[in-house]
């Protein structure tokens, strides 16, 4: 039997993949941070154009639906984490839905960019996770605990700054796509976004915008510096949050 349309894209997909992977290693194993962040630019960008060309290639194929991934957010500071991922997820043309008392949010999306989503939350939190705990506990001129305020607001520093950062990489991979596909490509991505919003209030109905307060200035500035050196990359299992 003879590999149909749908198997060459899954295929394009694992290969891609794999490439991105690569490049995600890279950037964890290089100890100069500029290359770490060139490569890791371009595996976002690289994985962003790849969805934008994957959307135009597939069409309207009926068996292309958006669909949704089911990822731990933990306790402690799980709504610092659900917001990283909230950017994540957003940068990767997905939309994720928190719900607190099970501990997990559902990311609703295409295969392919539900992928790119899991491999950088899971490297992005790693890599959070340790910088936060590196800068150690956190006392006042007073002598009282501000460790808990200080992770908090560094962690929501963070993922606001990754998302400027992812987005300025998707935004790079579209300009580029749209030189080579011209005015087809808004229609057919409008589409897409449409398609995941739907999933997602099918699932979800009813849904509540996630706020949250800064009030530490200190882990805020400290979580935007770690995202400007975050590498991206995919990285070992996390250390255990104090």
């Amino acid at each position: 039997m003879e590999p149909t349309e749908a198997d060459e894209l899954r295929d394009i997909d694992r290969k891609l993949l794999d490439r991105v992977r690569g490049l995600l290693a890279k950037a964890e194993s290089t100890t100069f941070e500029a290359e770490a962040e060139a490569l890791t630019a371009k595996a976002q960008q690289l994985m962003a154009r790849h969805s934008i060309d994957h959307a135009m290639l597939a069409g309207p194929r009926a068996d292309e639906i958006a669909g949704s991934l089911d990822l731990a957010v933990a306790n402690p500071y799980a709504s610092p984490k659900a917001s990283l991922l909230g950017v994540i997820a957003r940068a990767n043309r997905c939309e994720a839905v928190w719900t607190p008392h099970l501990r997990q949010a559902t990311v609703f999306g295409f295969e392919v960019d539900l992928e790119m989503v899991e491999l950088m939350y899971t490297s992005l939190l790693v890599q959070a996770t340790s910088a936060m705990v590196a800068a150690g506990a956190q006392i006042d001129q007073h002598g009282r605990s501000r460790t808990r305020s200080f992770r908090s607001s560094f962690l929501l520093s963070y993922a606001a700054r990754i998302g400027e950062r992812l987005r300025q990489a998707t935004a790079a991979a579209a300009q580029e796509a749209e030189a080579t596909h011209g005015a087809a490509l808004v229609p057919v991505l409008a589409e897409r976004d449409e398609h995941v919003k739907a999933a997602m209030a099918k699932a979800f109905p009813v849904t509540r915008a996630q706020r949250a307060s800064v009030s530490n200035g200190s882990g805020w500035r400290a979580g935007r510096v770690a995202a400007d050196q975050a590498q991206l990359g995919v990285g070992p299992s996390l250390p255990g949050d104090r």
